[in-house]
């Protein structure tokens, strides 16, 4: 039974993949000569992977605001503020990224261990031992024992990364604290190679500066993905088959 099982189970693990095959082997022939075609403009919170923030909130207070004054509460401008404030309204989101870090370990481990052991007496029959265990042992040398282990670890890492991007990010979500949850999404299809830019975060609104922009360095719980699919990018990566074989692969 329990081999039945095993066998559905892999069965299915198959059917799958050929699915999956199949569905990206039909993908593929569509855009043969077209290449990889850009997505439509959707509300973001509309699309399927989206998830609202929930954050830890302070006790909401009700902002006081005086209807015979002209000037509001944290306006820039007396007669207008153009920074983002609302749903739906667009900033701009700068990332510079410019991280390196060098890394080298080295570890050097030597042992080398003696253990000797002898039989003066053993109740009378180690005159005898040399009959049971052979005829060239001494009780002086009984057990010897040497043991020289040495290990040497070497490990070294090298990183040097530089982004530089600019995107217009559109405001999501307003959090009970006045927080602002972005979502920026870019595409660009140039020679049948699309290129996607994504990037989500929490901002305050203080943050934003007089040209309704904002550094990535003041975005917090940010996520930027940038990725490619296309010609290129298909054939920097290798076949799933191969992928599979490299997860399965015990050697």
């Amino acid at each position: 039974m329990l081999h039945r099982k095993h066998i559905l189970r892999v069965a299915a693990l198959i059917l799958m993949m050929s699915s999956l095959s199949a569905c990206n082997l039909f993908t593929r022939l569509s855009q043969i000569g077209d290449g990889p075609k850009t997505t439509e403009i959707v509300n973001p919170t509309h699309r399927p992977d989206y998830q609202p923030v929930s954050m830890p909130m302070p006790t909401p207070h009700a902002n006081f605001v005086n209807p015979n004054s002209l000037w509001r509460s944290g306006a820039r401008a007396f007669f207008k503020d153009n920074r983002a404030n609302e749903i739906g309204d667009i900033l701009t989101v700068t990332v510079a990224i410019s991280d390196s870090a060098a890394i080298n370990n080295k570890t050097t481990r030597t042992r080398d261990d003696t253990e000797d052991g002898n039989i003066t007496n053993l109740f009378g029959f180690e005159a005898g031992l040399g009959k049971i265990v052979s005829g060239n042992v001494l009780n002086t040398s009984t057990v010897s024992l040497d043991t020289d282990h040495t290990t040497t670890g070497e490990g070294k890492i090298a990183r040097d990364e530089t982004i530089a991007l600019t995107v217009a990010a559109v405001i999501t979500q307003i959090l009970p604290n006045g927080n602002l949850v972005i979502n920026g999404r870019q595409e660009t299809l140039v020679n049948y190679e699309l290129r996607e830019l994504n990037i989500t975060g929490i901002i305050r609104p203080e943050d934003i500066s007089s040209s309704n922009s904002i550094d990535h360095t003041k975005i917090a719980e940010m996520r930027v993905t940038y990725g490619g699919r296309g010609n290129v990018s298909e054939l920097q990566q290798p076949r799933w088959g191969m992928q599979v074989l490299d997860v399965l692969s015990p050697f």
